[in-house]
């Protein structure tokens, strides 16, 4: 696993009621708020994160073009891959996982 992504993991471990688990989705890591998935890694660099569509739009972020596991994901979908590849990316990532259990 990579330093980047095991960073994440551990800066999102002590947030109450949130599971890591083996995902049945992505054959990698799954996220779960009290028992709801909010969110999957497709690699070390890229988490699928359950936040709406309202809030996409909202906070700006688009579906990527280039998108290896999604490419035909429709707009209006509540699910948005999130890559992050820099040690500056890991706080935006660990408040967006934030906002995707807020919305649970």
């Amino acid at each position: 696993m990579d330093d980047l992504k095991q960073t994440l993991l551990d800066a999102i471990a002590t947030i109450d009621h949130l599971e890591i688990m083996p995902s049945v989705v992505a054959g990698g890591i799954e996220l779960a708020y009290r028992g709801k998935s909010i969110g999957h890694f497709h690699s070390d660099h890229e988490l699928d994160l359950r936040l709406s569509k309202k809030v996409t739009q909202m906070l700006g972020l688009q579906h990527s073009p280039q998108s290896l596991f999604h490419p035909k994901r429709s707009i209006n979908s509540p699910w948005i891959e999130i890559r992050f590849f820099h040690q500056d990316d890991i706080e935006r990532v660990v408040s967006l996982i934030k906002m995707a259990i807020s919305l649970c």
